[in-house]
Protein backbone atom coordinates (compact mmCIF):
# COMPACT_ATOMS: atom_id res chain seq x y z
CA UNK A 1 0.00 0.00 0.00
CA UNK A 2 1.43 3.32 -0.90
CA UNK A 3 0.13 6.74 0.37
CA UNK A 4 1.27 10.22 0.08
CA UNK A 5 2.92 12.30 2.84
CA UNK A 6 2.72 16.30 2.50
CA UNK A 7 4.80 18.30 5.07
CA UNK A 8 2.89 21.70 4.78
CA UNK A 9 4.92 24.38 6.35
CA UNK A 10 5.61 28.31 6.26
CA UNK A 11 8.51 27.85 3.55
CA UNK A 12 7.78 24.96 1.64
CA UNK A 13 5.08 22.49 0.48
CA UNK A 14 6.77 19.17 0.55
CA UNK A 15 5.10 16.07 -0.73
CA UNK A 16 6.91 12.16 -0.75
CA UNK A 17 5.00 8.45 -1.46
CA UNK A 18 5.75 6.35 1.00
CA UNK A 19 5.66 2.39 1.52
CA UNK A 20 4.09 0.80 4.57
CA UNK A 21 7.89 -0.16 5.71
CA UNK A 22 8.66 3.83 5.96
CA UNK A 23 10.63 4.14 2.67
CA UNK A 24 10.34 7.55 0.86
CA UNK A 25 10.06 6.52 -2.87
CA UNK A 26 9.09 9.49 -4.54
CA UNK A 27 8.82 13.66 -3.78
CA UNK A 28 7.56 16.50 -4.61
CA UNK A 29 7.93 20.11 -3.47
CA UNK A 30 6.73 23.64 -4.19
CA UNK A 31 7.54 27.14 -2.11
CA UNK A 32 4.10 27.73 0.29
CA UNK A 33 2.06 30.39 -1.04
CA UNK A 34 -0.04 32.95 0.71
CA UNK A 35 -4.15 32.99 0.83
CA UNK A 36 -5.94 29.62 1.18
CA UNK A 37 -7.52 28.87 -2.31
CA UNK A 38 -3.76 29.04 -3.73
CA UNK A 39 -2.25 27.05 -0.53
CA UNK A 40 -4.78 24.44 -1.32
CA UNK A 41 -4.31 24.49 -4.67
CA UNK A 42 -0.24 24.04 -4.47
CA UNK A 43 -1.18 21.14 -1.95
CA UNK A 44 -3.09 19.30 -4.39
CA UNK A 45 -0.74 20.23 -7.07
CA UNK A 46 1.99 18.13 -5.40
CA UNK A 47 -0.43 14.99 -4.91
CA UNK A 48 -1.60 15.19 -8.37
CA UNK A 49 2.25 15.26 -8.99
CA UNK A 50 2.99 12.54 -7.75
CA UNK A 51 -0.17 10.33 -8.25
CA UNK A 52 0.79 10.67 -11.88
CA UNK A 53 3.54 8.42 -11.71
CA UNK A 54 2.23 6.09 -8.45
CA UNK A 55 -0.96 4.50 -7.44
CA UNK A 56 -1.81 5.25 -3.64
CA UNK A 57 -4.45 4.75 -1.36
CA UNK A 58 -4.61 7.89 0.85
CA UNK A 59 -2.66 11.18 1.58
CA UNK A 60 -1.86 12.35 4.87
CA UNK A 61 -1.35 16.05 5.71
CA UNK A 62 0.66 17.07 8.10
CA UNK A 63 0.66 20.79 8.80
CA UNK A 64 2.39 23.43 11.25
CA UNK A 65 -1.32 24.67 12.84
CA UNK A 66 -3.73 24.01 15.38
CA UNK A 67 -5.49 20.71 14.40
CA UNK A 68 -8.80 20.13 15.84
CA UNK A 69 -9.37 17.23 17.96
CA UNK A 70 -11.51 15.46 15.56
CA UNK A 71 -8.78 15.84 12.60
CA UNK A 72 -10.60 17.51 10.07
CA UNK A 73 -10.08 20.84 10.61
CA UNK A 74 -7.25 23.49 11.19
CA UNK A 75 -8.12 25.86 13.72
CA UNK A 76 -4.85 28.40 13.65
CA UNK A 77 -1.55 28.41 12.06
CA UNK A 78 0.90 30.98 12.85
CA UNK A 79 2.84 30.77 9.54
CA UNK A 80 -0.06 29.74 7.49
CA UNK A 81 -3.40 31.56 6.24
CA UNK A 82 -6.21 29.24 7.62
CA UNK A 83 -8.45 29.75 10.37
CA UNK A 84 -10.97 27.41 11.22
CA UNK A 85 -10.79 25.77 7.88
CA UNK A 86 -12.35 22.31 6.69
CA UNK A 87 -8.83 21.73 5.38
CA UNK A 88 -9.29 17.43 5.29
CA UNK A 89 -12.69 17.83 3.71
CA UNK A 90 -11.49 20.74 0.98
CA UNK A 91 -8.04 18.38 -0.09
CA UNK A 92 -10.09 15.69 -0.70
CA UNK A 93 -12.64 17.25 -2.92
CA UNK A 94 -9.55 18.47 -4.88
CA UNK A 95 -7.91 14.76 -5.58
CA UNK A 96 -10.44 12.42 -4.73
CA UNK A 97 -9.33 10.63 -2.20
CA UNK A 98 -9.24 10.12 1.72
CA UNK A 99 -7.29 13.03 3.88
CA UNK A 100 -5.94 12.39 7.56
CA UNK A 101 -4.89 15.58 8.57
CA UNK A 102 -2.50 15.83 11.72
CA UNK A 103 -0.37 18.17 13.43
CA UNK A 104 3.08 18.39 11.23
CA UNK A 105 5.26 17.78 14.44
CA UNK A 106 2.78 14.93 15.73
CA UNK A 107 3.21 13.27 12.15
CA UNK A 108 6.85 13.68 12.09
CA UNK A 109 7.17 11.69 15.85
CA UNK A 110 4.88 8.73 14.69
CA UNK A 111 7.16 8.84 11.67
CA UNK A 112 10.13 8.62 13.96
CA UNK A 113 8.69 5.86 16.30
CA UNK A 114 7.54 3.82 14.18
CA UNK A 115 10.60 3.67 11.76
CA UNK A 116 13.01 6.01 13.10
CA UNK A 117 15.41 7.19 16.56
CA UNK A 118 12.50 7.11 18.95
CA UNK A 119 11.17 3.23 17.81
CA UNK A 120 10.43 1.42 21.19
CA UNK A 121 10.72 4.39 23.55
CA UNK A 122 7.89 4.70 26.30
CA UNK A 123 7.95 8.56 26.49
CA UNK A 124 9.41 10.07 23.77
CA UNK A 125 9.10 13.91 22.61
CA UNK A 126 10.00 15.26 19.57
CA UNK A 127 11.35 18.63 18.75
CA UNK A 128 11.04 19.91 14.87
CA UNK A 129 13.27 23.11 14.45
CA UNK A 130 11.99 24.50 10.90
CA UNK A 131 10.91 27.80 9.96
CA UNK A 132 9.69 27.97 13.84
CA UNK A 133 9.19 25.05 16.25
CA UNK A 134 6.80 22.35 16.95
CA UNK A 135 6.69 19.73 19.52
CA UNK A 136 4.76 16.60 20.01
CA UNK A 137 4.61 13.75 22.82
CA UNK A 138 4.21 10.34 22.29
CA UNK A 139 3.17 8.07 25.69
CA UNK A 140 3.73 4.30 24.98
CA UNK A 141 3.29 5.00 21.53
CA UNK A 142 0.07 7.02 21.98
CA UNK A 143 -0.04 11.00 20.40
CA UNK A 144 -0.64 13.24 22.99
CA UNK A 145 -3.16 15.72 22.14
CA UNK A 146 -4.21 17.37 25.40
CA UNK A 147 -7.67 18.23 26.25
CA UNK A 148 -8.42 20.52 22.70
CA UNK A 149 -5.95 18.43 20.77
CA UNK A 150 -3.07 21.50 20.39
CA UNK A 151 -0.70 20.16 23.01
CA UNK A 152 2.33 20.41 23.51
CA UNK A 153 2.75 24.28 21.61
CA UNK A 154 6.25 24.35 23.15
CA UNK A 155 7.55 26.94 20.62
CA UNK A 156 5.51 29.66 21.85
CA UNK A 157 6.66 29.22 25.82
CA UNK A 158 8.33 32.35 26.57
CA UNK A 159 11.58 32.23 27.49
CA UNK A 160 13.07 35.84 26.86
CA UNK A 161 9.92 38.46 28.60
CA UNK A 162 9.33 41.11 25.99
CA UNK A 163 12.04 39.45 23.83
CA UNK A 164 11.68 38.97 19.88
CA UNK A 165 8.34 39.56 18.71
CA UNK A 166 6.39 36.23 17.33
CA UNK A 167 3.68 35.75 14.24
CA UNK A 168 1.40 33.77 17.27
CA UNK A 169 1.47 37.66 18.97
CA UNK A 170 3.55 36.94 22.00
CA UNK A 171 7.31 37.98 22.61
CA UNK A 172 10.13 36.54 23.58
CA UNK A 173 8.85 32.90 21.96
CA UNK A 174 11.51 29.84 22.11
CA UNK A 175 11.12 29.78 18.41
CA UNK A 176 11.93 33.62 18.04
CA UNK A 177 15.66 32.09 19.37
CA UNK A 178 15.64 28.44 18.20
CA UNK A 179 15.10 27.79 15.17
CA UNK A 180 15.67 28.35 11.28
CA UNK A 181 14.25 31.82 11.33
CA UNK A 182 16.05 32.73 14.45
CA UNK A 183 19.21 31.82 13.39
CA UNK A 184 18.69 34.05 10.72
CA UNK A 185 18.04 36.52 12.73
CA UNK A 186 20.84 35.92 15.39
CA UNK A 187 23.19 36.54 12.77
CA UNK A 188 21.65 39.90 11.45
CA UNK A 189 21.99 41.11 14.84
CA UNK A 190 25.80 39.84 14.98
CA UNK A 191 26.81 41.31 11.39
CA UNK A 192 24.92 44.63 12.69
CA UNK A 193 27.17 44.83 15.93
CA UNK A 194 30.11 44.11 13.63
CA UNK A 195 29.43 45.92 10.23
CA UNK A 196 33.26 46.68 9.68
CA UNK A 197 33.94 42.51 10.08
CA UNK A 198 34.83 40.98 6.60
CA UNK A 199 32.93 37.29 6.95
CA UNK A 200 31.89 34.58 4.43
CA UNK A 201 28.27 35.48 5.38
CA UNK A 202 28.89 39.53 5.12
CA UNK A 203 30.69 39.03 1.86
CA UNK A 204 27.05 36.92 0.54
CA UNK A 205 24.56 39.22 2.24
CA UNK A 206 26.34 42.88 1.03
CA UNK A 207 24.36 44.62 3.92
CA UNK A 208 21.17 43.05 3.00
CA UNK A 209 19.50 41.66 5.45
CA UNK A 210 16.91 39.70 4.05
CA UNK A 211 19.09 37.25 1.98
CA UNK A 212 20.31 36.08 5.31
CA UNK A 213 18.55 32.43 6.28
CA UNK A 214 18.83 29.95 8.49
CA UNK A 215 20.01 27.70 5.46
CA UNK A 216 22.96 30.54 4.41
CA UNK A 217 23.77 30.76 7.86
CA UNK A 218 24.22 27.25 8.39
CA UNK A 219 26.69 26.87 5.38
CA UNK A 220 28.66 29.96 6.44
CA UNK A 221 29.28 28.39 9.75
CA UNK A 222 30.75 24.87 7.93
CA UNK A 223 32.92 27.44 5.80
CA UNK A 224 34.55 28.61 9.06
CA UNK A 225 32.43 31.97 9.55
CA UNK A 226 33.32 33.17 12.87
CA UNK A 227 29.77 35.14 12.74
CA UNK A 228 27.57 32.32 11.95
CA UNK A 229 29.83 30.27 14.49
CA UNK A 230 28.69 32.45 16.95
CA UNK A 231 24.69 32.10 15.32
CA UNK A 232 24.79 28.75 15.82
CA UNK A 233 26.72 28.68 19.03
CA UNK A 234 23.45 30.69 20.31
CA UNK A 235 20.88 28.31 18.63
CA UNK A 236 22.51 25.90 20.75
CA UNK A 237 22.09 28.01 24.51
CA UNK A 238 18.84 28.40 23.35
CA UNK A 239 18.34 24.88 22.43
CA UNK A 240 19.55 23.46 25.88
CA UNK A 241 17.61 25.86 27.32
CA UNK A 242 14.26 24.74 26.26
CA UNK A 243 15.22 21.00 26.17
CA UNK A 244 15.69 21.16 29.89
CA UNK A 245 12.23 22.24 30.45
CA UNK A 246 10.82 19.95 28.33
CA UNK A 247 12.71 17.18 30.39
CA UNK A 248 11.63 18.62 33.29
CA UNK A 249 8.15 18.77 32.50
CA UNK A 250 7.72 15.43 30.68
CA UNK A 251 10.76 13.80 32.23
CA UNK A 252 10.91 11.65 28.44
CA UNK A 253 13.09 8.99 27.79
CA UNK A 254 14.01 10.43 24.50
CA UNK A 255 14.15 13.68 22.50
CA UNK A 256 14.14 13.68 18.75
CA UNK A 257 15.25 16.91 17.13
CA UNK A 258 14.02 17.16 13.82
CA UNK A 259 13.07 19.63 11.47
CA UNK A 260 15.32 21.59 8.41
CA UNK A 261 17.64 22.53 10.98
CA UNK A 262 18.44 18.97 12.23
CA UNK A 263 20.02 18.46 8.54
CA UNK A 264 23.25 20.68 10.65
CA UNK A 265 23.10 18.75 13.82
CA UNK A 266 26.98 18.59 13.65
CA UNK A 267 26.72 22.01 14.85
CA UNK A 268 25.33 22.68 17.89
CA UNK A 269 23.40 19.29 19.11
CA UNK A 270 26.76 18.32 20.84
CA UNK A 271 26.92 21.75 22.79
CA UNK A 272 23.33 21.94 22.90
CA UNK A 273 23.22 18.12 25.17
CA UNK A 274 26.11 19.55 27.12
CA UNK A 275 24.49 22.54 28.37
CA UNK A 276 21.00 20.76 28.86
CA UNK A 277 22.52 17.88 31.24
CA UNK A 278 23.90 21.00 33.19
CA UNK A 279 20.64 22.78 33.05
CA UNK A 280 17.51 20.53 34.07
CA UNK A 281 16.59 20.29 37.62
CA UNK A 282 18.50 17.61 39.47
CA UNK A 283 21.62 17.89 37.32
CA UNK A 284 23.85 15.28 37.98
CA UNK A 285 21.47 13.23 40.28
CA UNK A 286 18.66 11.65 37.32
CA UNK A 287 19.18 10.14 34.42
CA UNK A 288 19.20 11.73 31.37
CA UNK A 289 17.32 11.69 28.22
CA UNK A 290 18.70 10.77 25.47
CA UNK A 291 18.88 13.37 22.56
CA UNK A 292 19.40 12.53 19.39
CA UNK A 293 18.98 13.75 15.55
CA UNK A 294 16.21 11.99 13.34
CA UNK A 295 16.95 9.56 11.32
CA UNK A 296 14.38 10.50 8.51
CA UNK A 297 15.62 14.19 9.30
CA UNK A 298 13.38 16.97 8.13
CA UNK A 299 11.41 13.92 6.15
CA UNK A 300 9.87 12.70 9.48
CA UNK A 301 6.68 14.75 9.02
CA UNK A 302 6.24 13.08 5.61
CA UNK A 303 6.65 9.92 6.59
CA UNK A 304 4.58 10.05 9.41
CA UNK A 305 1.59 11.79 7.77
CA UNK A 306 1.91 8.69 5.09
CA UNK A 307 1.45 6.41 7.68
CA UNK A 308 -1.53 7.85 9.68
CA UNK A 309 -3.36 7.19 5.92
CA UNK A 310 -2.06 3.55 5.91
CA UNK A 311 -4.09 3.63 9.43
CA UNK A 312 -6.95 5.44 8.00
CA UNK A 313 -7.28 3.42 4.87
CA UNK A 314 -7.03 0.15 6.79
CA UNK A 315 -9.36 1.07 9.43
CA UNK A 316 -11.78 3.17 7.95
CA UNK A 317 -13.85 5.85 10.54
CA UNK A 318 -11.82 4.54 13.21
CA UNK A 319 -9.73 7.05 15.12
CA UNK A 320 -6.53 7.14 13.84
CA UNK A 321 -3.64 6.71 16.72
CA UNK A 322 -0.35 5.17 16.99
CA UNK A 323 0.73 1.27 17.69
CA UNK A 324 3.79 -0.04 18.68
Amino acid sequence: MLTVGVDVGGTSVRAGVVDEHGSLMDTARVGTPSGEDALEDAIAGVVEDLRNRHEVSGVGLAVAGFVAKDRRTVMFAPHLSWRAAPVAERIEKRVGLPVTLEHDVNAAAVGEYRFGAARGAHVAALIALGTGIGAGLLLDGKIYRGAYGVAPELGHLTVVPGGRPCPCGKYGCWERYCSGTALAATAVELLARHPGRSTVLARETRGDPGSVTGRRVAGAARDGDPIAQRAMTELAKWLAEGLALVADVFDPEIIVIGGGVSESAPLFLDEARERYAGKITGAGHRPLARIRAAHHGDDSAIVGAAALAVDAAKAPGAEVGVTG
